[in-house]
């Protein structure tokens, strides 16, 4: 971390490398706190206002985020998913090179929720296998999934669900999903996900329903996803 004062390079350029080059490091890259400006303006020998300059355009690329009364922390980098070419979590993590965790997995039997009877074609009251995950990088989770299942399908709950779960269906019982139709929104944490998730209460989470079809349009699962609003970003394409 050192300033050339004899370069041409404008000093806040030079201060903004520094910058982009600290924070991809392993110690700053999942959302750690900057040093204050005045610890940072004293170790690269610049003035408060020069650093700053080189602050506001990380935060504005959306890499640094900073708060009043807080500090500037490294904006975690977000997943990415999308509705271009459907995709299982663990394939879209595959995918983006990350390597998924399991923080916790539970398989109950509960009634279907309301979303899921017209789906399932069953009557209010049917029980139904229900996997809950919380899942993420190795570092933290950032989505908690809860998926119902079918209870026309002969899953049992007593599968290997430490499987990818579509290849594990596909395996057992020849089932193959094929269509994912999906809808978007947001919603505070709440005290339950702030405490899977890791974050505040009144922190924002994506939230995104899943009704999947297999390859005979035949329902498969209605999954939730919780996903933590710092780290994923939901991508749509389209063409004219």
């Amino acid at each position: 971390m050192e300033i050339n004062h004899n370069s041409h390079t404008p000093l806040h350029l030079q201060a903004e490398k520094i910058l982009r080059d600290l924070i991809a490091t392993d110690e700053y890259k999942n959302g750690k706190m900057l040093p204050s400006e005045v610890e940072l303006s004293e170790q690269l020998n610049i003035s408060r206002n020069t650093l700053r300059q080189a602050i506001n355009k990380l935060v504005y690329e959306g890499l640094l985020d900073r708060r009043k009364g807080v500090g500037t922390r490294v904006v975690r980098k977000s997943v990415a998913g999308g509705v271009k070419n459907w995709m299982s979590f663990s394939q879209e993590m595959k995918q983006l090179g990350i390597e998924v965790r399991n923080f916790e997995l539970h398989i109950s039997r509960k009634k279907a929720l309301p979303d899921a009877i017209p789906f399932f074609e069953c009557s209010e009251g049917t029980k139904c296998v229900v996997m809950e995950r919380l899942r993420g990088k190795k570092e933290y989770p950032f989505v908690y999934f809860i998926s119902y299942f079918n209870p026309s399908l002969p899953i049992t709950g007593e599968e290997d669900y430490g499987k990818p779960l579509y290849e594990m269906l596909e395996k057992n019982y020849g089932i193959k999903v094929k269509i994912s139709k999906e809808a978007i929104s947001a919603r505070l944490a709440g005290d339950f996900l702030a405490e899977k998730l890791e974050i505040d209460p009144t922190d924002p989470v994506l939230v995104r329903k899943r009704f999947v079809y297999d390859e005979n349009g035949v329902a498969v699962e209605y999954n939730v996803g919780y996903y933590r609003a710092d780290s994923f970003t939901y991508t749509i394409e389209a063409s004219r």
